[in-house]
């Protein structure tokens, strides 16, 4: 499903237009990438949870050379499906 097809559906759904359900998703999407910036989780009941991770420094290796390389630390963004999200893909009731 592509950004479109979400907005169309949720316009649909709300019984709103399409340009207010835009603006509901991408304010959802801002204030998620704003809160796991600054390092704090959001709790979706029924959705799951979308929280930051640290991933140490690690060694790899270029590709096209071989040649081995440092990979920095950094912070990842992580996603826990609740589980009545795995219950639904995977059909239980």
């Amino acid at each position: 499903m592509t950004k479109e097809e979400l907005v169309t559906k949720l316009a649909d759904m709300a019984g709103t237009t399409k340009k207010a359900a835009n603006t509901i998703v991408d304010g959802l999407v801002a204030e998620i990438t704003r809160v796991l910036s600054k390092g704090d989780r959001i709790v979706l009941p029924g959705l799951g949870t979308f929280s930051v991770a640290k991933r140490a420094k690690r060694k790899g290796r270029n590709p096209q050379t071989g040649e081995e390389i440092t990979i920095p630390a950094s912070k990842v963004a992580k996603f826990k499906a609740a589980p009545k999200l795995k219950d639904a893909i995977n059909k239980k009731r």
